[in-house]
């Protein structure tokens, strides 16, 4: 379909004028049809966790009961976990904390947007407090030597440089 026409299909369904919409995931966004309350979602499992949240939200905006059945034959154990996730919560913070367990943040100062930051000793998700110790004490650190030149901060300035390299220069632009 040309713009134009798909516009102008999205308006009927929008207006009431047709009562079943087929569509590519372009309903994901902008679409508001407080009335939709059927969504069948095919090949459920080759979607994202955020993705599947947003689509199951265009329905159920009305004061009307609604339905999203998700359609998938999942091949990978994270496939299949994505689905579990979907069918089990429809909070979004629930839904974000397991797309982090499963995909991982990507790099903190890099270009990778997805798998498990490259930390030795610490698991992000099961190490959560003993992060926040760290980073609470990192603070304290760099608002007492921001530039690391006190002698007994030259150590860990030198290992941050042979770690990070020239990513160390993303840390400095923010």
């Amino acid at each position: 379909m040309s713009v134009l026409e798909r516009d102008e299909e999205m308006e009927l369904f929008r207006a009431g004028m047709r009562d079943v919409l087929v569509s590519t995931t372009v309903i994901e966004v902008g679409v508001d049809v407080p009335n939709a309350t059927v969504m069948l979602i095919e090949d459920a499992e080759r979607f994202g966790l955020s993705q599947l949240h947003q689509l199951r939200g265009r329905v159920g905006r009305g004061s009307h009961a609604s339905t999203c059945v998700l359609l998938g034959n999942p091949k990978t154990d994270e496939g299949k976990a994505r689905l579990s996730v979907m069918t089990k919560t429809g909070n979004g913070f629930e839904i974000a904390e397991h797309d982090l367990q499963l995909r991982g943040p990507g790099e903190f100062y890099g270009t990778r947007q997805s798998g498990m930051p490259d930390f030795r000793l610490a698991n992000i998700i099961r190490d959560v407090e003993t992060i926040a110790q760290a980073r609470d004490a990192a603070f304290e650190l760099v608002r007492r030597d921001p530039h690391l030149e006190l002698e007994e901060h030259q150590a860990l300035k030198g290992a941050l440089l042979r770690f990070w390299g020239e990513k160390l220069s993303l840390v400095q632009v923010s």
